[in-house]
């Protein structure tokens, strides 16, 4: 493993992509920072964290071979193990929000984004960014953001929790390589925020509508059994979860 630790970047996912298109780095290699000037989320939004309170990292992980239809396992596996290392860390009440937000109750900690590396329909490998709320105590205009140390009440050691997390995705990824599908799949599905509970959608075009989440796709769509019985799948873009 191979940690690149800097005071201050635009963004973590994009050091690691630009240090992929010279040459693909060793596996495991992580790139920290203690300020993120342009952090990303999912469908490009920006992920906005206080200078030196929180945990911002990347981590590149070779996977050469990997099917390409396979890849929400990815997700599931980088969800899995931020939430397993948090449970060492006592923090309570953890899900994950479809498809890969880290929830405490209904507080969210940790966004998640991914980039994959395909060249020629081929698998290189993947850029696994997540941005951790670890001391920080405000979160302005952001009602549903906590942290761990608001969660907990005590100040946490970032080198620790990182070091925490890595070991789950060593931990995880062996289960990918093992091809142990279905064994991730279950582990991320009961996680799922709200599922097997009445919940309200937005879709697209602004209408709401109600339904219970059943769980997730092998591509990683969303299962909602609708009010007229009937289990329909939505895609990241198509429906956005209320709550």
């Amino acid at each position: 493993m191979y940690i690149i630790k800097l005071d201050a970047i635009d963004s973590t996912n994009s050091h690691l992509r630009a240090m992929t298109s010279i040459k693909p780095p060793k596996d495991f290699t992580v790139v920290v920072t203690e300020h993120q000037t342009d952090g990303r989320g999912q469908m490009g939004t920006n992920w906005q964290t206080e200078k030196g309170k929180n945990l911002t990292a990347s981590v590149f992980k070779k996977l050469n071979g990997f099917k390409v239809e396979c890849q929400f396992y990815i997700s599931m596996v980088v969800s899995l193990s931020i939430c397993k290392a948090l449970k060492q860390f006592q923090i309570p009440k953890l899900h994950i929000k479809w498809p890969n937000d880290i929830l405490s109750a209904d507080r969210k900690l940790c966004g998640i984004l991914i980039e994959n590396v395909i060249k020629h329909n081929q698998f290189q490998g993947s850029i696994l960014g997540f941005g951790l709320n670890v001391n920080q105590k405000q979160f302005d205009e952001l009602p549903q953001a906590s942290s761990m140390s608001l969660l907990a009440g005590r100040i946490y050691d970032k080198d620790e929790v990182l070091s925490n997390i890595l070991e789950q995705l060593q931990l995880y990824f062996r289960l990918l390589d093992s091809q142990e599908y279905d064994t991730i799949k279950s582990e991320y599905e009961a996680l799922l925020f709200r599922k097997g509970k009445p919940s309200t959608f937005r879709t697209t075009d602004n209408k709401t509508f109600t339904g219970i989440i059943k769980g997730v796709t092998d591509i990683g769509k969303l299962k909602v059994l609708t009010e007229d019985d009937i289990i329909k799948t939505f895609d990241l873009k198509e429906v956005t979860l209320l709550y």
